[in-house]
């Protein structure tokens, strides 16, 4: 019950924290001498202490180690099976001369290993940790693949020394331009996607290369493809492409990735004879034109375009001999008789094994 100004007789107070020892916040020495005794821990012992500086094998299980340069390495000189495996760092080194380091999905921020393990490593695996700046890489002298995905880092630098790469992973950082990897001339494999890159450039010298991954960037236009004469795949889906441009001059292009781009019409494939995969899904393709001269092609990867015409599909298909796969859905050929899509597809093109996700032929 309440009294006329409201107050119904109950005595409340804000709650308030108590501190029972406030010279705690002044002395950051103060030990509560009632205080349960803690357990003290003592420094990272030495995993490697018992082992044989002439040691040939090494096995380190489930050991949860967060540091390289802790195990110190470089005393072991005949290092050559090596295998670390816990849930936040797995090492193989294998073979003097030839190892293999993975350790990826940790909180590494920078790069430092012991110059003799340097020297030894043909692959570095650094995928998903924290590094923002390419350093520490100037032994690494026989390094054939390097990859330091998910990580932080905006410039490509300090890696034209590494001569014998052959693959590198840049994918799901912050790099803007491409750049830096003029030098990396036996380059077979490169892989920027998911960054921040706009245009295709400085690429003119690695003319080994043999598949280009881009996807997932901000490019608006394929250029400065001509000099990659050895290209077989490239990838650059998920951009800003209107046109198919750039590639007359690939003879070996065999697989061609464009989903998720603008792209209205299929023209400026006249000169790829060699492709066998073609992925042109969710564009804005109304036409199947152009494409008299694919007589390779294996796979038409095509859903979610504007394609209406089963008539065109036999016309410009058909002829294909090679043809297994073709992709049509979420187009209006679908879209206007979903009951009898597959059957005019079949109908269409009957040597087809599959039709989207399903097979029709075995």
């Amino acid at each position: 019950m309440k009294n006329k100004e409201g107050w119904d007789g109950k005595m409340r107070m804000e709650p308030k924290a108590v501190i029972t020892n406030p010279e705690a916040l002044e002395d950051s020495d103060y030990s509560d001498p009632d205080a349960p005794p803690v357990e003290e821990i003592e420094a990272d012992e030495d995993l490697l202490a018992e082992e044989d500086v002439n040691a040939e094998d090494i096995d380190l299980v489930h050991c949860r180690i967060s540091s390289i340069s802790a195990l110190k390495l470089e005393r072991f000189p005949k290092l050559q099976v090596h295998t670390l495996n816990d849930p936040g760092i797995r090492m193989c080194l294998v073979a003097e001369r030839n190892m293999r380091l993975c350790m990826r999905q940790n909180q590494i921020s920078r790069i430092n290993f012991p110059p003799n393990v340097a020297a030894s490593l043909t692959e570095l695996d650094l995928y998903d940790n924290l590094i923002s700046h390419i350093k520490g890489l100037e032994e690494f002298h026989n390094l054939t693949s390097l990859d330091l995905s998910f990580n932080k880092i905006k410039h490509i630098k300090n890696v034209s020394h590494l001569k014998k790469l052959t693959e590198i992973f840049f994918v799901q950082n912050k790099i803007s331009r491409i750049e830096g990897l003029e030098e990396l001339t036996g380059i077979k494999n490169l892989e920027l996607g998911a960054n921040k890159i706009r245009e295709i450039e400085n690429l003119e010298t690695l003319t080994a290369l043999e598949e280009l991954w881009l996807g997932k960037n901000k490019i608006v236009e394929m250029k400065n493809l001509d000099s990659l004469s050895n290209l077989r795949i490239i990838s650059i889906q998920s951009n800003r492409l209107t046109k198919i441009t750039g590639l007359s001059a690939l003879p070996k292009l065999e697989e061609l990735y464009l989903s998720h781009n603008a792209v209205t019409d299929l023209s400026g494939l006249e000169s790829n004879e060699t492709l066998r995969v073609l992925d042109f899904s969710n564009n804005q393709v109304s036409h199947l034109e152009h494409l008299s001269s694919l007589k390779n092609l294996e796979e038409l990867w095509g859903s979610n375009n504007q394609l209406a015409s089963f008539e065109e599909v036999e016309r410009e298909l058909k002829d294909k001999e090679k043809l297994q796969t073709v992709y049509f859905e979420g187009n209006p050929l679908q879209l206007n008789g979903p009951a009898v899509y597959r059957n005019k597809v079949r109908l269409a093109l009957p040597n087809i094994q599959q039709i989207d996700a399903t097979f029709v032929r075995v």
